[in-house]
């Protein structure tokens, strides 16, 4: 049998697992496994299944947790909307536009019968060997501004797998959750923005706008002419405008002020309405071209973005949105546990490795709602005389940790007491080239949760 329903964790964690599963889980049996395995998983040091169900307090009942994602009745994409309309109603002030970055991650697996896993590139693996065996995901995630960090955090709220070549590709999988998305909150503007992968018509969406770093060897045209009352076909596009240096050259720059990365910065910049004619056809958009004042390269960054109406600043600090994913991604593999379930099925495989990512934006949800306090700060100084609480540089380049320990999660017991994280603060010292690199973190250390975010 289940834990009981009083089983010992915050009432504002309970409450908040419960408003993101009712009406996912058609059973209270099912809602409650998933309470115990969302707990189990911040309190195990790995994500496995069993880890999460030991974590849980179930460790005897492992089947019961493996059936609950091979066999269960329950859709990952609905849970996705579930937290996502959690996070925004949360941590999104009323009417504020909903910014959503979107990037493709891989996760190596191991075995000949695990579903959809192929040999692919895996741009995160270390070293000079970058083919893997595995899967690969498009993640799309919310970037919300909270109050404990000075750069934005990307919370993922839905995935796709990615079949490999022959399959809808990555940014068809990407409009299409753009475009949940955009139904799931008819009242506020949704804005994309991904790096120079994601770019064509499948992400053009009425409800919705896309911003991308703009590759160097894109072409762009001038807008759409009037028709000019002569026979044929009318022109589709304008004058060839050339690519981003060919424009840069003839570019009138100006100097304005933008927020990138959680600072302000000086930059010059150029705009013009044009459009990407061999990825978005004729939807019309805006080109940006930023470099630094003094800088000798024709530019440094450009920007194309299908909102004609934002401004050159707006549009690149969007485009800034876009780098909290890389963090997001990396404590989901690195800390959360996210791709260490050895599933195999095709409805373990494609409920795994989202449960755990959506695990990591409920307890950093929890944390900015319930859990935070300025004087973790304080604490965490005098626990790590090393600790520097501003981060120096780009916010993405020197990030520092914090440490919040507020309320706890114990286990049951007669539940066996799954493994600790015994790092004492010198191993934390020879770590620190890690740790600069994530946003945050969810651990378990002496049975008591913890969240770790940067400052």
């Amino acid at each position: 049998m289940l834990p009981s329903e009083s089983l010992p964790m915050p009432s504002c964690w309970k409450n908040l697992l419960e408003e993101a599963g009712r009406g996912v889980f058609a059973r209270r049996s099912t809602l409650r496994l998933f309470l115990v395995l969302a707990s189990g998983l911040v309190l195990a040091e790995r994500g496995t299944v069993v880890a999460m169900a030991a974590g849980g307090g179930i460790a005897g009942q492992w089947r019961r947790a493996c059936w609950f994602f091979a066999g269960a009745a329950w859709d990952a994409g609905a849970l996705g909307l579930a937290v996502a309309r959690l996070i925004v109603r949360c941590l999104l002030p009323p009417g504020a536009p909903v910014v959503v970055a979107v990037d493709g991650t891989f996760f190596q697996r191991w075995g000949k019968k695990v579903f959809a896993a192929r040999w692919a590139y895996d741009g995160s693996a270390q070293g000079g060997k970058k083919i893997a065996y595995g899967n690969t995901w498009v993640v799309a995630a919310i970037v919300v501004r909270l109050p404990f960090c000075l750069s934005p955090v990307a919370l993922p709220v839905l995935f796709r797998l990615w079949h490999g070549k022959g399959t809808p590709s990555q940014v068809t999988l990407a409009g299409e959750m753009m475009r949940l998305l955009a139904a799931a909150f008819p009242d506020r503007k949704v804005h994309g923005t991904g790096d120079a992968a994601f770019h064509g018509e499948p992400l053009v969406i009425e409800e919705a706008t896309w911003t991308t770093r703009l590759p160097a060897s894109a072409v762009l045209y001038g807008p759409k002419p009037p028709p000019a009352g002569k026979r044929g076909r009318p022109r589709a596009k304008g004058a060839r405008l050339g690519k981003c240096a060919q424009i840069a050259a003839t570019a009138n720059w100006q100097e304005i002020t933008a927020d990138c990365y959680g600072q302000t910065v000086t930059l010059q910049a150029a705009t013009a309405d044009c459009l990407w004619y061999g990825s978005f056809k004729g939807t019309p958009g805006r080109l940006v071209l930023t470099r630094q004042p003094g800088s000798k390269k024709p530019y440094d960054l450009g920007i194309f973005s299908l909102d004609t109406a934002a401004s050159p600043a707006r549009l690149i600090e969007r485009c800034s949105w876009r780098w909290p994913i890389e963090p997001s991604n990396a404590a989901g593999k690195q800390l959360t546990g996210a791709g260490d379930a050895r599933s195999r099925t095709q409805r373990a495989v494609e409920r795994a490795v989202p449960f755990a990512f959506l695990v990591q934006s409920l307890i950093i949800a929890w944390y900015a709602v319930a859990g935070y306090a300025p004087a973790d700060i304080d604490d965490r100084r005098l626990r790590c005389p090393w600790y520097q609480p501003q981060p120096r540089g780009h916010d993405h380049q020197a990030t520092r940790r914090v440490r919040g320990r507020r309320r706890n999660i114990r286990h049951p017991a007669s539940s066996p007491t799954p493994r600790r994280n015994t790092r004492q603060p010198s191993d934390l010292r020879r770590h620190r080239c890690v740790t600069r690199k994530l946003k945050y973190r969810v651990m378990s250390q002496n049975g008591t949760l913890f969240a770790i975010y940067s400052a």
